[in-house]
């Protein structure tokens, strides 16, 4: 019904208004005859009709324009008082219109509209009534009751306007609540996926250099080679699968199980890895080992597998690389360093490496350090909070 009449408007305010409508009609011939006995002027039923339209008909546009619509019935009623035309059904138009006002306007238009309103009910019945001081009372307790109604009609559209609001930048905070943890979890993939393919493709790469290189001489080294390749590309592919997959899983399917996210237990295969790529690496772990929760776990590893990454990317023939590994009063630190020439290699534009890294760390309350050797190479210290959740 709220939506049929917001849709048709002009059609409800027609019927509201067609009882006064009618009213005025059928009783303009008696106020006519009586208007004399009032000490009024004696007009024919023409006039009165014509005045009583000119005091109904701008109701139609009460709803859009209210102060306007009052201001209208206002003067018809001020210039029938100027003129001692006796008072007629229509002139409860302006009550009509002064509720408009106090239903869709300020409080302080609606105040001047029920002064206005008073105003002429004192006027007319300092002209028409025989005891005007008595009788004007009593007739202003209908036109305060009439407009303390639109003031309640005002309040209460306020208030659902300010709930619909409410409800409405709820929605929205919502949604954007919404597209920013997915923003943020696009990003985690991201980081993720970068990690696993820039790692598993630059060891493939230096693993076919040296199978290529070993071919003719020593086959038996450019099958291992061949071998490791294969290995690492199906540990890359599982990671991902794994990545995407829960991406691309099916609403309402069956959970799939997917393999854990690597962590400190996993980085002896790490490195061992790194050393069958061809990069010679020592891990060390010094201190006392404690249970970490897994998120910051996968921290390490990916801070560590990044740093072994840029060492094979940028380290040249002959580099040696070191992990150390220290578990300290709560806190852990990771060095990885190596002697190559990753110092003086060429910064790729648009890397994510070392950002990664940092926001890994940071995620946890910690820090990274990367920065060239004073005796040659590159070395990336990390320090992270232990036992810290997210």
């Amino acid at each position: 019904m709220r939506a049929w009449t917001r849709r048709h408007s002009r059609i409800v305010d027609t019927l509201a208004i067609s009882p006064l409508a009618l009213l005025c009609v059928s009783t303009v011939e008696a106020f006519s005859r009586t208007s004399g006995m009032m000490n009024a002027r004696h007009v024919g039923v023409p006039v009165l009709l014509l005045l009583s339209a000119a005091l109904v008909v701008p109701l139609l546009w009460r709803r859009n324009h209210p102060r306007e619509v009052f201001a209208v019935v206002s003067v018809v009623s001020f210039a029938q008082w100027l003129l001692n035309i006796a008072v007629l059904p229509a002139n409860l138009a302006v009550l009509v219109a002064m509720y408009g006002v106090a239903a869709r306007c300020t409080r302080r238009w609606a105040l001047a509209a029920g002064v206005v309103a008073e105003g002429g009910l004192l006027l007319a019945m300092l002209s028409w009534s025989p005891d005007p001081m008595r009788a004007w009372p009593s007739a202003s307790v209908f036109v305060v009751a009439v407009w303390i109604g639109g003031m309640y009609a005002n309040t209460r559209r306020r208030y659902v306007e300010s709930l619909v609001e409410r409800a409405e930048r709820a929605e929205r905070e919502r949604d954007q609540q919404a597209r920013i943890a997915a923003a943020a979890e696009r990003a985690r993939i991201a980081r993720e996926l970068h990690d696993v393919v820039a790692h598993n493709v630059s060891v493939m790469v230096v693993q076919a250099d040296g199978a290529a290189y070993a071919i003719d001489s020593d086959p038996e080294q450019a099958r291992r080679a061949m071998q490791a390749i294969s290995g690492t590309g199906r540990q890359a592919l599982a990671e991902m699968r794994r990545l995407v997959g829960v991406l691309r899983q099916d609403a309402g399917s069956p959970a799939e199980e997917y393999a854990p996210q690597p962590g400190v237990a996993q980085l002896d295969e790490l490195v061992r890895q790194v050393r069958d790529s061809g990069l010679p690496t020592e891990f060390t772990v010094s201190g006392t080992p404690r249970a970490l929760p897994e998120g910051e776990q996968l921290a390490v590893y990916r801070i560590v597998q990044e740093a072994l990454t840029n060492a094979i990317k940028h380290g040249g023939p002959g580099t040696r690389a070191r992990v150390e590994m220290t578990y300290g009063p709560g806190l852990i630190e990771l060095r990885v360093s190596d002697d190559g020439r990753g110092a003086a290699a060429p910064r790729v534009v648009g890397g994510h490496g070392l950002i990664g890294m940092r926001e890994r760390a940071a995620m946890y309350g910690g820090s990274v350090e990367a920065a060239p050797r004073s005796g040659g190479g590159f070395q990336v210290v990390a320090r992270i909070p232990a036992g810290m959740a997210a």
